[in-house]
């Protein structure tokens, strides 16, 4: 998972190092207004001496400098002392996430069609984001598409929605959640541990176990900064 962060020039990493040894790692996701922090690393045998808390200061600083508009992370919820860090260090709770693996029962939704997102589908579907989210994720959805992980859904032949990837590091947009529905139907699964769901979507969440999808791990989505309330329906990534 390191390796896309560590190799792609849209992003920052960062390491800790105690006498010439590397003990940590962070990344930063900087290829849109809203900076998505993570994966973030400690070696075990270097926790609890202020390692992480040192590149968390230094991540923030370094978009403090930057401008960013915002920090976003998701957090592993069973995490107590990551909790207490980053609410220290001003991070607000946003969102109770469920990450789902699995495979729906229902295959399609009636009205509405999947197919893979092409390079001249860019505008539409970085509409939807600004819809959802007030800003947009061009570069990363960019990449997604010519590496031919994103994919859209269309209704009355029009693009209400789309995912950078149906994968642990993907995150989708929607006017919708009827068009989240189509989205996650369309796939055989979900690359990683699974796809990121708000809870608070209730509708989304109770639809997804009634289709088999299974409950993973619980998780905390957190932002320090700019955050707009997202006006339909949408996924995180687990940088969120």
């Amino acid at each position: 998972m390191l390796g896309v962060p560590f190799a792609d020039p849209g992003f920052h990493c960062m390491i800790a190092l105690r006498e010439e040894r590397i003990i940590g790692s962070i990344c930063l996701d900087e290829r849109a207004p809203v900076v998505c922090l993570g994966p973030i690393t400690v070696d075990p045998g270097a926790q609890n001496a202020g390692a992480g808390r040192r590149l968390m200061e230094a991540a923030l600083e370094r978009e403090r400098e930057r401008g960013a508009a915002g920090v976003r992370l998701v957090q592993a919820a069973f995490h107590n002392r990551t909790m207490a860090l980053y609410a220290s260090l001003g991070f607000d709770v946003r969102e109770p996430l469920s990450c789902l693996q699995g495979r729906t029962r229902t295959r399609d939704l009636p009205g509405c069609a999947v197919r893979p997102a092409r390079a001249e589908d860019l505008d539409a579907c970085c509409a939807v984001a600004r819809q959802v989210h007030g800003f947009e994720r061009r570069s990363e959805l960019h990449q997604m598409i010519r590496s031919g992980e994103a994919r859209l859904v269309e209704r009355a032949g029009r693009v209400t929605g789309y995912a950078s990837a149906l994968a642990f590091y993907g995150h989708a947009a929607a006017e919708e959640t009827t068009d989240l529905k189509a989205l996650l139907a369309s796939a055989d699964g979900f690359q990683g541990p699974g796809v990121l769901v708000p809870t608070r979507n209730a509708g989304l969440f109770r639809w997804c176990l009634a289709e088999g999808l299974r409950v993973v791990q619980p998780l905390t989505l957190m932002s320090v900064g700019l955050y707009n309330e997202p006006s339909g329906a949408w996924l995180p990534s687990i940088s969120s």
